[in-house]
């Protein structure tokens, strides 16, 4: 028996609810309780305001709690309902009963809603004739509590999460061999260590600080964090932790759930990599150049900061080319890139805009005379001559400089006026820079 749900309102679900002769609750995507009714209440306890706005999981004990997380939710995610599932409820005193829980998921107003329905083991024998004749199936139905029963039991065991459960002080108590497996402990060298022993040097302490505080007032966490694993290599778990507590709301233990997506990780930056790097010398694109100036130039309105762009142009680049080849111009290519970079500060960013074309963005440079000077450094790094196996190449450089002046002035703009100078710099016979007026 599923329900539907008439209205995005939570207020409007109450009368329907109290009219269902067995507990029923709405909760949304991420299990957080949007309304509950009275047969409900009756056996978890409380008054309806401490539930709502908590998390569902609060209602049952670890197993449960685990089986929801690894089967359950991702069934009603793909299927968009759940029927006859075996859980334990927590009642009014804190003992487990049995209860046959139904799932339907509904979509109002755009916003993904979860009806879930709770038989106890006794109310259920009233419906029970009414579920056997219209699913005709008398024979499936025990076959599938018993099965049920059996796979509760054997999750924590068989998940391909790695599980580890530990006390109020973070100690562990529980690992699954998924865990041990994702650690390369194994589960007797981490039970009874402090689950601290398993984090990196890559989150600051305001990070874990933060985590607790989310555990202690909402008594779930969903995040990613980085460990570091038992030959010392580091990974990162998307990890979700929900504190158990009793009816007082006092936390005895925590359960995290732990997967390894490192592999995908590598991947998101590998792409992020390519999409704004230069597949050549390695430098950052225009789309990075461009990112990074205009936040110089927003950060330049909060504080007085000067700005510098210098736009390259190499001369007789062409040439190589043609004389030398392509591959030879490739090798000329990266290693202007890697003189640059090496002529600079870290705050400064070196780019390639493409062909032969460079950009050097300098952060915050004293004056104009500073400024001269790596311009003419630039080009005298960029005439050493340069050899690869039986070649030589020489080339130049024409700069173009622009200074930011005008705070509203736009990173296009500002680059333009680069440009602009460089050809004033082509113009008074190469291997010079220019100063945009």
């Amino acid at each position: 028996m599923i329900l539907s749900v008439p209205s995005k309102s939570a207020d409007a679900l109450i009368p329907s609810f109290d009219q269902i002769p067995c507990a029923v609750l709405v909760t949304d995507r991420a299990g957080v309780i949007q309304s509950l009714n009275q047969n409900l209440l009756l056996l978890i306890g409380a008054d309806k305001e401490r539930w709502l706005t908590k998390s569902m999981e609060l209602m049952f004990p670890m197993a449960s709690r685990i089986f929801l997380h690894t089967h359950i939710w991702p069934m009603i995610l793909r299927d968009g309902h759940v029927r006859e599932i075996r859980l334990q409820l927590l009642d009014s005193g804190g003992n487990s009963l049995p209860v046959f829980v139904n799932c339907q998921k509904t979509n109002q107003e755009g916003v993904d809603l979860f009806t879930w329905v709770l038989f106890v083991t006794i109310e259920r024998s009233r419906f029970e004739q009414e579920l056997l004749e219209s699913r005709q199936r008398t024979d499936n139905v025990s076959a599938a509590l018993a099965k049920s029963e059996s796979f509760i039991r054997g999750v924590f065991e068989a998940t391909s999460e790695g599980i580890m459960v530990t006390d109020s002080d973070a100690t562990i108590i529980s690992v699954n061999p998924a865990f041990a497996k994702l650690t390369g402990y194994s589960q007797e060298e981490m039970i009874g260590q402090n689950a601290r022993f398993l984090k990196s040097d890559r989150h600051e302490a305001d990070f874990f600080l933060a985590t607790f505080q989310s555990l202690q007032e909402n008594k779930i966490w969903n995040g990613e964090v980085w460990s570091q694993r038992k030959d010392g290599s580091i990974f990162l778990g998307q990890l979700s932790i929900s504190a158990i507590c009793d009816q007082n709301d006092v936390i005895l233990q925590y359960v995290g759930l732990c997967s390894d997506i490192t592999e995908r990780w590598d991947r998101e930056q590998l792409i992020h990599q390519m999409a704004l790097h230069d597949g050549l010398t390695g430098l950052p694109n225009r789309t990075l150049l461009m990112e990074r100036l205009g936040q110089m130039i927003a950060k330049s309105h909060r504080d007085s900061r000067q700005i510098a762009l210098m736009f390259l142009d190499l001369d007789g680049f062409k040439k190589v080319n043609d004389t030398l080849g392509h591959s030879i111009g490739d090798e000329v290519l990266k290693t202007v890139a890697t003189r640059l970079s090496s002529l600079l500060r870290n705050t400064d960013t070196v780019a390639r805009l493409g062909g032969d074309e460079f950009v050097i963005l300098l952060d915050n440079p004293e004056n104009g005379d500073a400024i001269a000077q790596i311009g003419a450094r630039v080009i005298s790094v960029v005439n050493e001559p340069m050899h690869f196996d039986n070649a030589e190449a020489h080339i130049g450089t024409s700069i173009g400089i622009a200074v930011l002046k005008d705070r509203a002035c736009t990173p296009e703009a500002l680059l333009k006026r680069a440009d602009e100078a460089m050809y004033s710099a082509k113009a008074a016979g190469k291997n010079v820079y220019r100063f945009a007026e």
